[in-house]
């Protein structure tokens, strides 16, 4: 029998998943990382997943984003042969406008972060369009949607390689996760594709995340096949490089491998690995032609309730009149509560800043004796200083540092994730520091930010440069002044030998 899908019920559906998905986490993830927050040894990886923990059961009351890197719309059809469509638009058109209806939501902005001509122009799309579209045709007459909101941190981490047929797929992950960095904002998932082509690797990689994490069941029951064997053998030696939540260092990295292959050339053995950061989004759904879909909120209890205690021996920081001989004394892995103003700057700020330089004209912000913090927030509702506002990867902003360092009098950097060692060593000679945020903790960081205001490049949307002032925003020194590094240090202490394992 067929089925007609009717424009307007794909496209309600399309946007209110993409809603959903952003304030609420599967269920199945927060029982994990649950999990691993009460088994968890690592003090500062057990206070970075329970800031997670908190911002997510703030963002199921408030209906407010995750993350504030609201993701690429990411859309997987499998549509039955028995399925008609009631529309003038196609599939992809019905796709971009859900996607518009969702992030453009009055009542829940989400943050527009596509961005057209990639290789020039780099201009925003303004409602996070194009989505990117898999469609595949199946017997029956439903269609099935999968939605995942795919953040640029975890993406940027995706990983592929033509291995030789003997080679070891388990070495090659190894020696590639710790090169990966934290920029993925563990602990998550690592979605694996072995098989096929390179972009069916890759396809399946991705394809991997969206199942469920089960790895815990598994462990009880054992395997049953050589891809379950290697599911676990994977998940207890990623997890024992103890590079930990937020890459802090710590007993807990991944929280499920997930693998899916598929037949290869005689010649070939792709292999394909994306990471899912901590805020994990997707959702799969079912339409049947009698309406749109209704989506089932999770209860609030579902949520462990967990209150945010700082460390005993927090440093209280006031920016106001800080010089550089105040911030030679903090160390490595300390955490701070700082208060006071700072400003914003991310990628194409940092990219105008260093052209301005070089033309010898004047910056439009003072950066002497401040702060600048990695961010793109999402714009504020009702209500709202500012929307979500959590870090964003700090290693990208790595190639700007010495020359902000040196040229503008800038005094610290907060974002997320390690610096290179040329970063770390111009940091050191300038006496200068890195602070880190937990990524992920967006809507609860958002808190902190008592005034917000652009001060500079505001054609640049999310990327202007803003001056925020905030109270008690919680930090972690990742850089101290003399060179120490949290993201080197951390892991090598919790790192587990494969002899023990």
């Amino acid at each position: 029998m067929t089925t007609s899908i009717k424009k307007n019920d794909f496209i309600q559906s399309i946007a209110d998943g993409f809603q959903f998905i952003s304030y609420y986490h599967p269920i199945d993830y927060i029982q994990s990382l649950h999990q691993a927050w009460q088994k968890e040894k690592s003090p500062a990886a057990k206070d970075a997943m329970a800031q997670i923990l908190i911002n997510s059961r703030m963002c199921a009351q408030g209906h407010r984003p995750i993350c504030q890197d609201t993701g690429i719309a990411v859309v997987f059809l499998d549509i039955g042969m028995d399925v008609s469509w009631d529309t003038d638009l196609s599939i992809q058109e019905m796709v971009d406008e859900g996607v518009r209806r969702a992030y453009n939501h009055p009542d829940n902005r989400l943050r527009a972060s596509v961005l057209d001509d990639p290789a020039g122009r780099r201009q925003n799309t303004r409602d996070n369009t194009p989505a990117v579209v898999h469609i595949n045709l199946v017997p029956g007459n439903t269609l099935e949607v999968r939605l995942a909101a795919k953040g640029g941190g975890s993406e940027n981490k995706a990983r592929f390689a033509m291995l030789n047929p003997g080679a070891s797929i388990v070495d090659w992950v190894l020696d590639t996760v710790p090169g990966m960095g934290a920029g993925w904002c563990p602990p998550g998932m690592l979605g694996i594709g072995i098989g096929g082509t390179a972009e069916k690797a890759m396809l399946l990689a991705k394809q991997a995340l969206l199942e469920p994490i089960d790895i815990q069941l598994l462990r009880e029951k054992g395997a049953d096949n050589h891809l379950q064997a290697l599911r676990l053998e994977l998940y207890e030696k990623v997890n024992a490089l103890g590079i930990g939540a937020q890459g802090l260092g710590g007993l807990t990295t991944v929280l499920d491998v997930k693998i899916l292959d598929y037949p290869t050339h005689a010649a070939s053995l792709p292999v394909a690995m994306i990471p899912n950061c901590a805020a994990t989004r997707h959702i799969h759904f079912s339409l049947d032609g009698s309406g749109p879909v209704a989506l089932q909120a999770p209860a609030l209890e579902d949520w462990p309730d967990i209150t945010y205690t700082p460390q005993a021996q927090v440093r209280r920081v006031n920016l106001e009149n800080l010089d550089k001989a105040d911030i030679q004394s903090w160390k490595a892995g300390e955490q701070i509560l700082l208060s006071g103003k700072i400003l914003t700057g991310r990628d194409a700020a940092h990219q105008r800043i260093q052209q301005m330089l070089a033309q010898g004209q004047s910056l439009p912000v003072d950066f002497q004796g401040r702060f600048i913090y990695y961010v793109g927030p999402v714009d504020p509702i009702a209500g709202e200083v500012v929307g979500p506002a959590g870090p964003t990867t700090a290693t990208r902003m790595d190639p700007y540092t010495d020359m902000m360092l040196t040229e503008t009098g800038l005094l610290g950097m907060i974002g997320k994730a390690e610096r290179g060692q040329a970063t770390i060593d111009s940091i050191a000679k300038h006496g200068s520091v890195y602070l880190m945020a937990v990524g992920g903790a967006a809507y609860l960081v958002s808190k902190a930010i008592c005034k917000a205001q652009v001060l500079a490049f505001e054609d640049l949307g999310m990327e202007a440069i803003y001056e925020f002032e905030i109270k008690d925003m919680p930090v972690t020194v990742a850089v101290d002044a003399k060179g120490c590094a949290v993201h080197q240090t951390g892991p090598l202490e919790w790192r587990i030998p494969v002899s023990d394992i």
